[in-house]
C-alpha cells in the first residue's frame, strides 16, 4: 500500500485572547506594539465580559472549525492525508507559528485559507503575505492560497437557509415588511482608491443571497469600524437602524453578518448587544442570522475550494 500524499492546510483567522488576562497583550499586538490606554483596555475587557460565557467560547469556535475542516477534508478526499494548522493574526499560534509547525512536521505542500470569504489586500492579503514570507524563509516547497470564496454555492446556500430561518421568527409579518441588512467588518475608506475587491465581493454575496431567498427589501451596512483618524467605510449599522426607523418607520429587521463566519466579539457584542440595544430603544424587532461556525455546508465549501487550489497545476 502506497503512502498517502501529505498536504498541510494553514487555516488563518484574526485571533482572540484565550482568557481575560490575555486581553492586554492581544490589544497591544493589534496596536502594533503600542499598549492600550487604561480606558481602552477597560472598555474592551467590559465587552468580553458582557458576552455570556466570557472569552473562552470565542477561541473554541475557531478550534472547532479547524478540527471540523480537517475531518471533512479527509473524509471527502481519502486519497490524501490532510493536516490542518492554525495561524492567527493577533494571537498565538501566530501565522508564522503555523507555517513553522508544518515545516517541522515534514510538510512539503500546503494550502492557505482564511476564515473570511471576501478578499481585501488589508485583510486576507495581509494574512497571505505573512504566510508566504515565512514559507519562503523556511524553504516550504509549495504553498498556494485560496483568495476568496464569496460566491461558492454551498456558502450561499448556508447563508440563505439562515435568512429564511430568521424570517420565520417574524410570524405573520409580511416578508416585504422585514428589512434585511447584510453587514461586514468596516475597513478604511482608502481601499476604494486601491481598486480593492472587498466591497464588490460583499455586495455580490448579499445580492446573490437576496435573489436566492426572493428578498427585495434589503441593504448593506458596516460594523465594528476601528477608531482611527482616517475615515472608515459606512454607513454604520447603528446609524442605519436610526435612519430607517426615523425616515421609513421600519419596525422589523434581520441582520445577516455575511462578512463573519463564526461567533466572535463583532457578532456577539457588536450585533447581539450593541445593535440589539439600539433596536429595542427604537422599537425595532431585530433578529440576527446564526453564524456559520462548523455548519456542514460551510465545511463543504471550504474543503472544496481548498482541494481545487491544491489540485490546480
Amino acid at each position: 500500500m502506497t503512502n498517502k500524499e501529505k498536504i498541510g492546510i494553514l487555516v488563518m483567522s484574526y485571533g482572540t485572547p484565550e482568557s481575560l488576562d490575555q486581553i492586554e497583550a492581544y490589544y497591544t499586538h493589534i496596536r502594533r506594539g503600542h499598549p492600550p490606554t487604561p480606558e481602552q483596555l477597560r472598555e474592551l475587557t467590559e465587552r468580553y465580559e458582557a458576552i455570556v460565557g466570557g472569552v473562552f467560547p470565542l477561541r473554541e469556535n475557531t478550534n472547532k472549525q479547524v478540527q471540523a475542516l480537517e475531518a471533512r477534508l479527509n473524509e471527502k478526499y481519502p486519497q490524501i492525508a490532510f493536516s490542518c494548522y492554525q495561524g492567527l493574526k493577533h494571537a498565538p499560534p501566530f501565522i508564522e507559528d503555523g507555517v513553522e509547525q508544518m515545516v517541522r512536521d515534514g510538510i512539503k505542500e500546503a494550502v492557505g485559507v482564511v476564515l473570511a470569504p471576501h478578499y481585501s489586500v488589508m485583510s486576507v492579503g495581509g494574512y497571505m503575505k505573512r504566510a508566504k514570507e515565512k514559507a519562503d524563509e523556511l524553504g516550504l516547497e509549495r504553498i498556494r492560497f485560496v483568495k476568496s470564496y464569496h460566491l461558492h454555492p454551498k456558502l450561499i446556500e448556508a447563508l440563505s437557509l439562515r435568512v429564511e430561518e430568521c424570517m420565520a421568527r417574524f410570524g405573520n409579518v409580511g416578508r416585504e415588511q422585514v428589512r434585511v441588512i447584510f453587514t461586514a467588518h468596516s475597513l478604511p475608506e482608502k481601499i476604494l482608491e486601491m481598486g480593492d475587491p472587498y466591497v464588490d465581493q460583499l455586495m455580490e454575496t448579499s445580492k446573490t443571497v437576496a435573489e436566492r431567498t426572493g428578498i427585495t427589501n434589503w441593504q448593506f451596512g458596516w460594523q465594528s469600524a476601528g477608531r482611527t483618524k482616517e475615515p472608515w467605510l459606512g454607513p454604520d449599522i447603528l446609524d442605519i437602524l436610526r435612519n430607517i426607523k426615523k425616515e421609513e418607520a421600519v419596525e422589523h429587521v434581520i441582520v445577516c453578518p455575511v462578512g463573519f463566519v463564526s461567533d466572535h466579539l463583532e457578532v456577539l457584542y457588536d450585533i447581539d448587544i450593541e445593535a440589539q440595544q439600539t433596536a429595542r430603544g427604537l422599537g425595532i424587532h431585530l433578529e440576527r442570522t446564526r453564524s456559520l461556525n462548523t455548519d456542514p455546508l460551510y465545511m463543504e465549501a471550504l474543503s472544496e475550494v481548498i482541494y481545487e487550489q491544491w489540485a490546480a497545476k
